[in-house]
């Protein structure tokens, strides 16, 4: 079985030889890995099975100060595409070629998130709250946009799932009222989702925080992947016995508490622990809850990896 169809078959919830992992560095920790263990690639010693791409995109251009202000602007935002498609076309070709990984667009900050870095998330949450419609019409706006970009990148055979996201908990509970999210974030995020499933890729969606309010609406979205899954804000137990049948899971292992301050031996426990649950009939990537950072000892991101690798 290669990595693709191993990651694929996670993804369906059927049994697999070992669970798929995607383990991720900030900058820092890459740099302090590959200086104190001497590997020249961080990343090509953790040989993830999943390969993670950026497409051409777009962003915001010239927003000008009145974005920033308590008032919501009259004018509509800039905006400017950035990437080639001819070479993000030879990129999937090379890993396709010369891979036997899966292939995942990366976009984040897609909708929700998009907002708010324009407008400052206190002046978005009471945008939504004190005028909803230009709220909603921001969000559509993005959506639109979205929607053309997808389009334009969906079409290559080679990608085998879209990573969207935007972060709609904090650490106790939804950002916003979940008929709010229900009323102003969903709908868009069905689109996005229909559209990338209308290409045949999985549709994986990454949100910090405590999101069990809109488990649910996911589910029933069709929602394939959900990342980073804090076990500080959301019980993993209680994850995978009501969703675990229709929804993977991508993280998991604690980098606020496991991975900083337990030894190697601790952290070997506990990712086997976290992987045991989780991956139960499918379903599970292996991988700390957020991008390991420089406060965790590389011992101990040598015993999560010899995890990883080696069970």
């Amino acid at each position: 079985m290669d990595r693709r169809q191993l990651v694929k078959d996670a993804i369906a919830h059927k049994a697999t030889p070992r669970a798929p992992y995607c383990i991720e560095f900030t900058r820092k920790a890459r740099e302090t890995f590959e200086r104190e263990t001497g590997c020249r690639s961080a990343d090509a010693f953790l040989d993830n099975d999943i390969v993670q791409v950026r497409p051409p995109w777009w962003r915001w251009n010239g927003l000008g100060p009145e974005w920033r202000e308590a008032e919501p602007p009259a004018a509509p935002p800039g905006v400017r595409g950035s990437g080639s498609y001819e070479a993000f076309r030879d990129q999937l070709k090379l890993l396709r070629d010369h891979s036997d990984k899966y292939i995942l667009v990366v976009i984040y900050g897609s909708h929700f998130e998009k907002a708010n870095a324009a407008r400052g998330i206190e002046n978005f949450l009471a945008d939504m709250g004190g005028d909803p419609a230009f709220a909603q019409k921001l969000l559509d706006r993005i959506i639109e946009r979205n929607m053309v970009m997808l389009e334009n990148v969906l079409g290559f055979p080679e990608i085998d799932g879209v990573l969207l996201g935007s972060d709609w908990g904090t650490q106790l509970d939804l950002i916003m009222s979940p008929s709010t999210w229900e009323a102003m974030i969903r709908p868009g995020e069905q689109r996005e989702y229909d559209l990338v499933h209308g290409y045949g890729k999985d549709v994986w969606v990454h949100s910090c925080g405590c999101i069990v309010k809109a488990l649910p609406a996911l589910v029933e979205m069709g929602l394939d992947v959900l990342n980073p899954v804090q076990p500080e804000c959301m019980d993993l137990a209680m994850l995978k016995r009501e969703f675990g049948d229709r929804l993977a899971f991508w993280g998991g292992i604690s980098t606020q508490e496991s991975l900083p301050y337990g030894t190697p031996e601790e952290v070997r426990a506990e990712a086997r622990r976290v992987r045991d649950l989780m991956s139960e009939n499918g379903g599970y990537i292996l991988s700390p809850s957020q991008n390991l950072q420089d406060d965790v000892p590389v011992e101990n991101i040598l015993a999560l990896i010899d995890v990883a690798k080696n069970g």
